[in-house]
């Protein structure tokens, strides 16, 4: 037996994984804070965020396993910022997915 997303293709379980994690708020807002700062320490996301730290943690170690950001350790801290060439890789598969679907919406039935 084997998970029915094994029958799609490699790429469309892909841009699916990172529809999937980017579908959780708190990620969002890590996503936007990153973005808006530049760089972060962890210890500073957490107290911008209405989480626990450790939560916060789950969440920036999911964002770094899926490549979307990086982590360096400095220090007792880790300061995380956008993985940016991972992000232009999935805002230009979401965007091709996205005219196809514009191109849909003008047909007529």
């Amino acid at each position: 037996m084997y998970a029915k997303t094994a029958a799609f293709e490699p790429d469309l379980q892909e841009l699916a994984a990172f529809a999937k994690l980017l579908a959780h708020p708190a990620r969002i807002a890590i996503i936007r804070l990153l973005a808006n700062q530049k760089t972060c320490i962890s210890g500073d996301i957490a107290g911008e965020l209405p989480l626990s730290r450790p939560t916060v943690c789950q969440h920036l170690q999911e964002l770094k396993n899926a490549g979307l950001i990086k982590g360096e350790i400095s220090g007792l801290n880790v300061n995380y910022c956008l993985d940016i060439s991972k992000w232009e890789e999935v805002k230009t598969r979401f965007e091709a997915l996205f005219q196809v679907t514009a191109r849909a919406i003008q047909c007529n039935c």
